[in-house]
């Protein structure tokens, strides 16, 4: 660690100034490829610390990246910044309260405000690092949008921006602080849009074709999937336009959202076609026409140990933040009055020290092994970057022990000082674990090694088809 002190040192000059950027995020608050002013931001603070930029990248108007440095190796560093809808809230507000800073309705309820942030940090600092050394390197900070809901960068990989990279290292926030242990799941998600015949219900309903019943039928033949399919995967369905507010009128329109899941991208596919044929059957069934829209996808993420153990090796190094009374209080307060048991118990349960020893604030460094093959139940588009290039992440304390994501508590914790403590240990992990790699050829040729033999001779194939447009074309 004594190489890089000075590298931390740098983070720990310039936390006020990210801390406020990260602020600035929250209050933004942007949606999947709408995040102009986030991006803008990002852009604004690296242009002004010498990066060059590129803008729009992927033909993406949200996505960018700046580089800095020359030659090899290539680090890159992923940054997210985007939001949720519905889930504005007051800042560390006890209970459920719309925010009076945010007019748009929508929050920062996975964090991505200090995702992002600590990200750039990390790869300034990197920067430093090579200016200081006259090391050859080069550190890449990449603008990723749209990871809710949009898969970002699959459409950057499928772009083949992370191409030349030797090495890619990200994070994300959580209430423990650790290394991403595992595999997550591959999924899917496409419109399924039918059209029939309008027609009055009463009169002449014998002369409607019903859009909306055939999303019904469409729901309950894919709901009796579910026996059928593997235990790991998942299906998730949200109607979408429903054909009108008049119960007198034979719906003519209709349409209805569905993500798939399952543990590896051909699992994915296959459940899809099921689903695919189930919506054929309730055309069929409703004298209807059908047609799909693919949105988006992402790939399931390949663990890559090498990266993983050495991340491991610098957050353990860090140590976890030292959290002061006042914080670990606040954490106490959201534990007794917004958060149940059962979400105690459910963020426990894989963490040995935390189910025998729950606290309000995570204060340990959870242990890593490598082939401990942990399955996460959700999705990230990291997964299409991890089968491109050899890819680690962690997490870090963000928030009280067992805060859910996707939650208005989520929300009112992302602008307390523990959400900022966890941001700048995530920054110096990643800083840490970047220039470690930027003077290690042979960790980094182990971690390449242990890539191809994990595809299993695959190449990475992207799972949103070429002439897929962008979602936010549609």
């Amino acid at each position: 660690m004594t190489t890089i002190t000075a590298e931390l040192n740098y983070i720990d000059r310039h936390s006020q100034h990210f801390t406020a950027l990260s602020d600035q995020i929250w209050n933004l608050a942007e949606l999947r490829y709408e995040e102009f002013a986030s991006a803008k931001l990002h852009i604004e603070t690296l242009e002004a610390a010498g990066f060059r930029v590129t803008r729009g990248v992927a033909d993406i108007p949200t996505a960018f990246v700046a580089e800095a440095g020359n030659g090899g190796p290539v680090i890159g560093i992923l940054g997210e910044y985007d939001a949720l809808s519905g889930l504005s809230q007051e800042a560390g507000a006890l209970t459920c309260k719309p925010s009076s800073e945010i007019s748009n309705g929508n929050g920062h309820g996975c964090g991505h405000h200090l995702l992002g942030t600590a990200a750039h940090l990390a790869a300034a600092a990197v920067k430093e690092h090579l200016e200081r050394s006259g090391q050859p390197g080069t550190v890449r900070f990449y603008g990723c949008p749209a990871e809710e809901g949009g898969s970002g960068k699959t459409f950057m990989a499928r772009a083949g921006l992370f191409d030349d990279l030797d090495a890619a290292l990200s994070w994300h926030p959580n209430y423990y602080s650790g290394i991403f242990p595992g595999s997550s799941l591959a999924n899917i998600q496409a419109y399924f849009r039918f059209r029939g015949k309008a027609s009055h219900a009463a009169k002449s309903p014998h002369l409607g074709r019903s859009a909306l019943d055939a999303v019904n039928l469409m729901n309950v033949g894919s709901n009796y999937l579910r026996e059928h399919m593997l235990p790991e995967a998942r299906m998730h369905y949200a109607i979408t336009r429903a054909g009108g507010t008049s119960p007198n009128v034979v719906q003519a329109q209709a349409e209805v959202l569905y993500l798939v899941r399952a543990p590896r991208n051909d699992q994915a596919a296959e459940l899809f076609e099921r689903i695919k044929n189930v919506a054929r059957g309730a055309a069929l069934m409703t004298d209807c026409q059908l047609e799909v829209v693919f949105d988006k996808a992402c790939s399931n993420l390949m663990e890559n140990t090498v990266l993983n153990l050495l991340m491991h090796k610098h957050l353990q190094a860090l140590g976890a933040p030292a959290f002061n009374p006042e914080e670990i209080a606040l954490a106490s307060e959201f534990q007794k009055q917004t958060l149940t048991a059962e979400d105690i118990e459910s963020a426990s349960r894989s963490l040995g020290q935390a189910w025998r020893d729950p606290k309000p604030l995570f204060d340990r460094i959870e242990p890593y092994e490598s082939g401990q093959e942990v399955s996460i139940c959700g999705s990230t588009d990291v997964g299409d970057v991890s089968w491109v290039t050899p890819t680690a992440q962690c997490f870090t304390a963000c928030y009280a022990f067992g805060t859910p994501f996707h939650s208005w508590q989520l929300v009112s914790q992302g602008k307390s000082t523990l959400a900022h403590r966890g941001m700048l240990l995530a920054a110096k992990t990643l800083a840490a674990s970047a220039i470690e790699l930027l003077g290690s050829p042979e960790t980094l040729a182990r971690a390449r090694a242990e890539l191809l033999e994990r595809r299993g001779g695959k190449p990475y194939v992207c799972p949103i088809p070429a002439d897929v447009a962008l979602p936010f074309r549609r």
